[in-house]
């Protein structure tokens, strides 16, 4: 059995997937702010280029708050035949640098490359490079990607390089990378969790491991 120190997992994940699609199609709107999503006044904002971003529009937001924030916005209504047509193009890609693939959704992935780096050849960094070359060939999309001995370390490195970002986590650098972290960046911790921890002022990931007498990084070693 793989120790988890010696595994390589990607996380994949394309950078605003939707409204990158819908950009890369329409000219007219490469550089606006604009969100994939429904209209208000209750419309939900699935997806919002980086333009958009810069005014603090986010997925999940209402949109009628969206456009509060960002008073250009264009609201694109989206196509999700055409955002899976381009998720089975971008997964193809993926079985080419492994078998083990884990689907997280349309436009994110881990990899498994653990058995395939010595056939791949190159390092973890140039074999990620070589991932997000071939993706951008194939789909004129970019894709952001974190390499980690364990997925949650890679999740959070590919989060942390976007967009269009690439970020090895070395598994003796696990502690210092997770260490300063805020607690919202572990998987799964949303604003109520959050608030809890903050609380028992708990403001870390390096808090709450000393919180629970671990060090810091070696309870997600198994994730």
């Amino acid at each position: 059995m793989q120790a988890p120190r010696d595994r390589v997992i990607f996380h994949a994940d394309m950078d605003a997937f939707y409204a990158s699609v819908e950009q890369r199609d329409r000219p007219e709107l490469r550089g606006r702010p604009i969100v994939v999503g429904g209209p208000p006044p209750r419309g939900v904002v699935s997806a919002a280029s980086y333009e958009a971003r810069r005014f603090g529009v986010r997925s999940a937001m209402p949109t009628a708050e969206a456009l509060q924030r960002c008073r250009d916005l264009q609201v694109i209504a989206g196509n999700m035949k055409l955002y899976a047509h381009e998720s089975r193009r971008i997964r193809r890609v993926f079985e080419e640098f492994s078998p083990q693939i884990e689907p997280i959704s349309l436009d994110e992935a881990f990899l498994d490359v653990t058995a395939s780096m010595r056939v791949l050849g190159g390092s973890k960094r140039e074999i990620g490079q070589r991932l997000k070359d071939r993706v951008r060939a194939e789909t004129d999309l970019c894709i952001s990607v974190g390499i980690a001995p364990v997925k949650m370390v890679a999740k959070i490195a590919s989060d942390l390089s976007k967009p269009d970002g690439l970020l090895v986590v070395e598994p003796e650098g696990c502690r210092d990378f997770l260490a300063p972290l805020p607690i919202r960046r572990l998987w799964g911790v949303g604003p109520v969790q959050e608030e809890k921890f903050l609380r028992q002022g708990i403001r870390s990931i390096g808090d709450l491991a000393a919180w629970n007498g671990a060090t810091p990084g070696s309870e997600f070693m198994r994730s």
